[in-house]
């Protein structure tokens, strides 16, 4: 059995300025994102230059921050938000939401698109590749707060939060690996070559929506919420269903149609 390592939720304290490590995945997370949109932007017909990168993570980091935050509350903790509504600007303490940041990044990216001229899913298309190492980062930045702890577990890797409780799943690595690093390599192989408008959006959509679920059956429920039914069922997988039954969706009306996205 392992035990938690126990590590410093505050990355280096300058006095009057904390720096947590959850916001430096954060900054990883865009950085992350602009260096590989930068790549992108290289590609011949690219959809942006490598001047107008900048301004796209930017909208974007106002969409995940914005919307993942509002996402949290809302689907997971707004009783206890609105008993201490200050606590809503907490964002170093965790208690940010995926699917928010997404309806978040959504809709930072409409309006991008607007300023832009481009089209909804041509942008989407564009950044799908661009987000999963940051949401691992995210994940890291989980297991390093010592939060969303996964069931208990007998195997050999199961870690103990603190010493003397039971050892458990360690499911912020598990997501680290399956919805960063393995949907970061599915994306990035498969959007090397152009593919029908919408294909990549829908294939982000399809292996997010089945990783987050899959992770879900090992993940500890929030403990005001529990299992929704079955004695399985999470908040998580279902939100999760309607991406993976949208990411079908898109994936045969883009090769449908056959508009090509680079």
């Amino acid at each position: 059995m392992l035990i938690h390592p126990n590590i410093d939720p505050v990355a280096l304290d300058l006095g009057l300025v904390k720096i947590h490590w959850y916001g430096l995945m954060y900054l990883i997370a865009f950085a992350s994102a602009w260096w590989l949109g930068s790549i992108r932007a290289k590609k011949p017909g690219a959809l942006f230059n490598t001047e107008q990168i900048g301004d796209l993570i930017f909208y974007g980091a106002i969409g995940v921050v914005v919307g993942g935050r509002l996402g949290y509350i809302l689907f997971y903790d707004l009783a206890n938000r609105l008993d201490d509504p200050i606590s809503i600007f907490y964002v170093w303490q965790g208690g940010m939401s995926f699917h928010g940041g997404l309806i978040g990044v959504l809709v930072a990216m409409w309006f991008f698109g607007r300023k832009h001229g481009k089209t909804f899913f041509q942008i989407t298309d564009f950044i799908a590749p661009l987000v999963p190492l940051g949401l691992g980062a995210g994940r890291i930045g989980n297991f390093i707060n010592g939060e969303l702890w996964g069931r208990v577990s007998d195997l050999p890797w199961a870690m103990a939060p603190r010493p003397g409780m039971m050892p458990r799943h360690p499911s912020q690595l598990y997501e680290a690996l399956l919805e960063g690093l393995a949907l970061f390599v599915i994306l990035w192989l498969y959007s090397r070559k152009p593919r029908p408008t919408m294909a990549v959006s829908g294939m982000f959509l399809l292996f997010y929506g089945i990783f987050r679920s899959i992770v879900e059956f090992f993940r500890t429920p929030d403990n005001h919420i529990g299992f929704l039914a079955f004695d399985w069922l999470t908040m998580g997988q279902l939100l999760s269903a309607p991406m993976i039954l949208g990411g079908i969706g898109l994936l045969i009306w883009a090769y449908k149609k056959q508009t090509i996205t680079l």
